[in-house]
């Protein structure tokens, strides 16, 4: 097979189009720390439409009365994206699911149950064959009340292949749409992952008139590379979060998935329906919302993505932006890079900034503000405006005079490369 099937066929000549199925508000919201409530959801679940997202999973219906009104009130206010709400495979549980999302434009009943002898033996108290019965008659129901059924295969990565081809073969059969094989435990690694969802396919040749979906958690710091190497082998929804909130180590992020298709498209001639603009939006309006913040150099939409401290960056930078920086920082909602000025900064990013602060000042004067900036910058990790703009004012009026340095030019921030 070559990775791809004629359901998943969409987009621009060649290239498939993959469906982002966001559950930020759903198992994102499971991790602790990130509950909402009903006003905040909202506000979320409208910038994740606004952002494209195809499928928003709104809640887990009956886990509360709280989040049953959720989920019908996300369900009952988007009118682009298809709104899901996630069930068990129990009678009682997909009533409720749908109860909750039958106002929606586009409703979906996302049901699951665990197909690894791990979690039949030791969670469900279940035989495989009761667990293959109960699937089956659960996505019966499902589809009965919905056209738009996604079956998951709880920890399928670690389950038997032939039980779970038999499961994903007969939940097909009763009416899902779309079949999700999460690595629920974030253990599988790119290249197995890759070669797990080709053998799916090669087993049940009924995927390939469905959506496959692929659903990986971050225990290991895989959950990106598995999702691509996913993607690489034929499925066409990716389940994520904004900035990769979820159970224990999160779940894959959508920020990262996305701006690798973004950036890298040509090599998995794949794309989605995001508008990458509001990425940075989205994130900032997540950890707004929870009071949780991301790691400063994370990927696509940490404080430090598109910072440069390094003198030797800063130049490049300022020079032509693809020398240091494979995206644009407007391309992820972002006005502009952030050149941070620190003991690493050399001349060529500290004259910028000078400029950017209104100094126009002659070459000698920028000499002896640069070599104070470069000592208060050995005192402080980061010095600020209103430091150099102090520096500035204080060497323009002859206050605390430099005096001449036995230190040459040349060995204050830069090197005979130019700068460090």
């Amino acid at each position: 097979m070559d990775g791809s099937s004629e359901a998943a066929r969409s987009g621009r000549a060649g290239f498939r189009k993959i469906k982002i199925f966001d559950t930020t508000l759903r198992d994102g919201e499971q991790s602790p720390g990130m509950s909402m409530n009903l006003p905040e959801k909202i506000e979320m679940a409208r910038q994740l439409e606004r952002m494209g997202v195809d499928i928003i999973e709104a809640g887990f219906a009956i886990s509360s009365p709280g989040d049953f009104e959720n989920v019908k009130t996300i369900a009952e206010t988007l009118k682009d994206s298809v709104v899901a709400s996630l069930a068990r495979a129990s009678k009682l549980d997909i009533d409720r699911a749908w109860e909750a999302v039958k106002g929606a434009v586009s409703p979906r009943i996302h049901v699951f149950l665990a197909t690894s002898g791990l979690h039949m033996k030791h969670k469900l108290n279940m035989t495989p064959d009761q667990v293959y019965e109960q699937a089956v008659e659960m996505t019966k129901l499902a589809a009965r009340y919905c056209a738009d059924v996604e079956f998951s295969a709880e920890d399928a990565t670690r389950s038997d292949r032939g039980f779970l081809a038999k499961v994903i073969g007969g939940t097909i059969a009763a009416g899902a749409t779309t079949i999700n094989l999460p690595d629920t435990v974030g253990y599988t690694t790119p290249d197995e992952h890759y070669d797990f969802f080709m053998d799916m396919r090669e087993r049940v040749p009924a995927l390939e008139k469905v959506t496959m979906s692929s659903h990986c958690h971050n225990d290991l710091g895989l959950a990106v590379a598995n999702s691509l190497a996913a993607i690489r082998a034929g499925v066409a929804q990716v389940e994520c979060t904004v900035n990769g909130i979820g159970e224990r180590a999160g779940n894959a992020a959508l920020e990262e998935i996305v701006m690798t298709l973004f950036v890298r498209r040509e090599s998995y001639k794949a794309e989605t329906n995001i508008h990458t603009e509001e990425i940075m939006h989205a994130s900032n309006m997540l950890t707004g919302i929870t009071g949780v913040g991301v790691q400063p150099n994370k990927a696509i939409v940490g404080a430090n993505a598109f910072a440069h401290e390094a003198g030797i960056h800063q130049h490049g930078v300022l020079s032509n932006p693809l020398t240091y920086e494979i995206m644009t920082p407007e391309s992820v909602g972002l006005k502009e890079s952030n050149l941070v000025l620190g003991k690493h900064s050399g001349r060529h990013a500290f004259g910028e900034r000078l400029k950017r602060l209104g100094y126009d000042i002659s070459k000698d004067e920028l000499t002896k503000v640069f070599r104070k900036f470069k000592i208060l910058a050995d005192k402080n990790k980061v010095v600020s405006d209103s430091d150099i703009s102090a520096l500035v004012d204080e060497t323009m009026v002859g206050e605390g005079a430099v005096g001449e340095s036995s230190v040459g030019e040349q060995s204050i921030g830069e090197t005979a490369f130019g700068e460090n």
